[in-house]
């Protein structure tokens, strides 16, 4: 992308206040953290329910971005920079990604439906890649961002595109397809997903077909669902391309069969008959298979190379993955993909995730870029500098000849190359990023750098918490703080990795229960302002010297800080007031705070930063009452502390269930505890938050015992009849209950509920398989999506925050993103 400034101009109908009429750009950002924005970047200042990028422009300006598209100019910016002044930020991004992409023509492929799409979107890179230089929307960016995003990545070279399209709501689709303007429809399994953003199914349809009201085909599965829709599309003149595994009068008829792990699809189209092989059974798999070889069909290739092709599709891995790696290493595991575009995405993955100074990345030859060999690993090595990365190592001969564009570079060969050379290299203490295009077979190089740890893990999802922080954030005044507490192992998440990503969103404080917890994340490199919450007097000394600002309570607290302040000479060291209004935990109480207010006035050693409480009711509304007595204690005791001591502290006194409860009661800040993992008492929030963690585990051993035979310690379950049992090596020292044990809890084995016999053991616990076509090595949910760590928590009669954090430090954590 090289445009000039004035080009760009009609086409979002901006004013233009301008510092350098000649400019030129070429990239596009909406991200103020990426170290890719440059003096050549376009940035888009976007304005969200939670954020606003204009925010972060002055700091841009200093950083060498020169080029905005703003709704208005902050105050101290203009002059030094140009600005393109529009109403609305999104719309002119969306405008000046329909303007350049009319500026090619070629054929596109525009997905849409509520499943499948990103999956079908990368197996047809991989079916056609051979034959066409492809740009398709990096991972899932398929919004009303992601689209234009995507499209923006076009180049001169290319000559297939592949965008997928995402709708949440009605009049959606009608912006994305100005963007993508297909000229190749793909309609996708249509599910549930987003139901709750339309009145009816009906009403859904009609919206994602308006992606196709220019493509000059649609290809579709065939359904009395879908199928009336079409009709005022075929009275257009235009073309539907059919399949179905039911109906004969679709344009392709299939019919499937399995064998063993495989699945023979027979096709019939008008009058020729093949079959053709996929390494796939399951129905979601066959029916997407099914759309790329309709997509085949339709471009005319021979059914050899369509058998070929088609039995080489795999698995697709949608997530970069955040491991714990040899050596005090931190693995980022995106090793089945490489292009210039998921590269960028990484990159800036890498950032925001990074334990260490020192970073590293793994990198195999670049596929599908649309540049030449040289312009594209120039562009590389740009990308590398402008995010500091300290040592590359390439796979691959292409890579390897233009070894020299990089300043520490190590290449390889190929894959085996570099792992017959890995003991020759060292790796400890850097972060990893480990990226590779599928047929260099990067896995066995995570393999090499992962800790070995066993097969149950507990999975992250950044995404979904990024998605909690933001719905609790738009319940907030805009002047609203917001610390989050990471105390417990983050709830028993991980601390680090997600302290990292607030620190990426900007967050005000972070929260930890003791002085060890806020002194790792430090040490780690987090930067945020850390409390502990439940100091001991001990700890003062460490805390001080770590930067972490403490929670006083009591007299006796304060004297022993303020005694080790005066020694070190400190000047106003920030400390936080805690207030017991009723919890009776922890706090001064009412017949204190003259006490207080006596010590702290006039002393110097120390910042009152904050004043704090704590609610004991917050989530049960039949205390509605004596929660608001606490509240309006607060207020009371807070007040005076201020007026006598004239000073002006940050107060909070409301908790993650507080924040939805008694939104009046905001004061500065708010504390965001249980809700950012997306748990809630309250069941219609609970639908608005995303699971954030999912502890799985695989199936060690399967064996079928006779009727009267046991299973487990104590004999306590009995079969009544030949029954086949899962062994799960998961037990109580990683934090599974044994009251869950005995047939009161179950586990998720492919999609199904199995239930756990006898006594949970503490390494194993075994399962009923009954009915369930399952094998060893097949993964096992403990918690997630189902059973959810509520309903386990009201079966135990306990609370949800116990089986978050009982699950122990061996089992290992993944972070991903999607």
């Amino acid at each position: 992308m090289i445009l000039k400034i004035q080009n760009i101009i009609p086409q979002i109908q901006a004013v233009f206040v301008d510092n350098n009429a000649d400019a030129t750009i070429d990239a596009v950002s909406i991200d103020s953290r990426s170290l890719q924005n440059g003096s050549q970047t376009l940035f888009f200042a976007l304005v969200g329910p939670n954020n606003d990028a204009h925010l972060y422009i002055k700091n841009l300006i200093l950083k060498g971005v020169q080029n905005f598209v703003v709704a208005h100019i902050p105050d101290d910016c203009a002059g030094n920079a140009n600005f393109l002044v529009v109403e609305n930020t999104l719309l002119a991004l969306q405008q000046f990604a329909k303007y350049y992409r009319g500026l090619f023509d070629f054929p596109v492929i525009g997905l849409t439906g509520s499943n499948g799409k990103t999956i079908v979107k990368e197996w047809l890179n991989f079916l056609l890649s051979p034959d066409y230089n492809i740009i398709r929307s990096p991972k899932s960016y398929n919004s009303q961002v992601g689209v234009p995003l995507s499209v923006l990545g076009i180049n001169e070279q290319h000559n297939l595109g592949i965008f997928e399209a995402g709708i949440s709501t009605f009049y959606e689709m009608g912006k994305l397809e100005k963007i993508i303007k297909p000229t190749i429809g793909i309609l996708t399994n249509i599910g549930s997903a987003h139901d709750e953003g339309f009145e009816n199914l009906e009403q859904k349809i009609t919206e994602k077909l308006i992606l196709f009201k220019d493509s000059e085909v649609v290809i579709y599965q065939k359904n009395e669902m879908v199928d009336p829709h079409f009709a005022d599309f075929k009275n257009g003149n235009k073309v539907t391309f059919t399949w179905s595994l039911k109906e004969e009068s679709a344009d392709v008829f299939i019919t499937k069969r399995s064998i063993l792990d495989k699945t023979i699809l027979d096709i019939r189209q008008e009058k020729e008959n093949f079959e053709i092989k996929i390494p796939f059974q399951d129905e979601a798999s066959i029916e997407n298979a099914i759309s790329c070889l309709m997509v085949l069909l339709y471009f005319e290739y021979d059914q050899i190379t369509i058998q070929n092709r088609m039995e080489l599709l795999y698995p697709v891995e949608m997530r970069l993955k955040v491991k714990n790696g040899i050596n005090n290493c931190s693995i980022i595991d995106d090793s089945y993909s490489s292009d210039f575009q998921s590269l960028k995405i990484a990159l800036d993955f890498l950032e925001s995730q990074k334990q260490y100074q020192k970073k590293t990345v793994i990198l195999s030859d670049i596929f599908q870029s649309g540049f030449s060999n040289a312009e594209l690993y120039s562009k590389v090595a740009e990308l590398i500098i402008s995010n500091k990365i300290s040592r590359v190592i390439g796979i691959g001969e292409t890579i390897s000849e233009f070894k020299n564009k990089f300043t520490n570079c190590l290449t390889f060969k190929n894959t085996a190359d570099f792992i017959a050379n890995f003991d020759d290299l060292i790796f400890n203490n850097e972060t990893i990023l480990i990226k590779g295009a599928r047929t260099f077979q990067f896995e066995e190089i995570v393999a090499l750098l992962e800790e070995k740890t066993h097969e149950t893990v507990l999975e992250i999802n950044l995404n979904s918490i990024s998605h909690n922080l933001n719905f609790f954030k738009s319940k907030l005044k805009p002047t609203t703080k917001m610390m989050v507490m990471v105390k417990a192992f983050g709830y028993g998440n991980g601390g680090f990795e997600i302290a990292k990503l607030l620190e990426h969103h900007k967050v005000d404080y972070l929260g930890v229960a003791f002085a060890d917890e806020g002194i790792s994340l430090k040490n780690l490199g987090i930067h945020l302002p850390i409390m502990v919450l439940n100091p001991e007097n001990t700890s003062f000394p460490a805390i001080i010297q770590h930067q972490l600002e403490p929670e006083i309570y009591s007299l006796k607290g304060l004297r022993a800080f303020l005694k080790i302040a005066e020694q070190k000479e400190l000047k106003h060291f920030p400390i936080h007031i805690k207030l017991d209004t009723g919890m009776h935990r922890l706090g001064f109480e009412a017949n204190t705070i003259d006490d207080l207010i006596a010590t702290l006035k006039g002393n110097q050693t120390i910042q009152v930063k904050s004043i704090l409480s704590h609610m004991a009711t917050s989530d049960d509304l039949e205390h509605k009452d004596f929660a608001q007595s606490q509240i309006d204690l607060f207020e009371k005791l807070s007040s005076k502390l201020m007026s006598e001591l004239q000073i002006k502290p940050i107060r909070h006194i409301l908790n993650t269930s507080g924040i939805s409860n008694y939104p009046d009661s905001q004061y500065d800040m708010v504390r965001l505890g249980i809700g950012l993992y997306g748990v809630s008492n309250d069941n219609e929030e609970q639908k608005q938050l995303e699971n954030v963690g999912t502890l799985k585990s695989i199936i060690s051993q399967i064996r079928t015992i006779p009727a009267g035979d046991s299973v487990g310690y104590g004999r306590r379950f009995m079969a009544e009849k030949p029954t086949k049992i899962a062994t799960i090596p998961i037990g109580y020292a990683d934090g599974i209950s044994r009251g869950w044990g005995n047939g009161v809890g179950f586990v998720t084995i492919k999609n199904s509920k199995a239930t756990i016999l006898g006594s949970v053991c503490m390494d194993m616990l075994m399962v009923d398989v009954n009915g369930i076509d399952c094998k060893e090595g097949d993964a096992v949910i403990i918690f997630g999506e189902s059973p959810t760590v509520n309903e386990i928590a009201q079966k135990l009669n306990t609370i949800p925050y116990e089986i978050l954090t009982s699950i122990s430090q061996r089992v290992k954590r993944v972070f991903y993103r999607e």
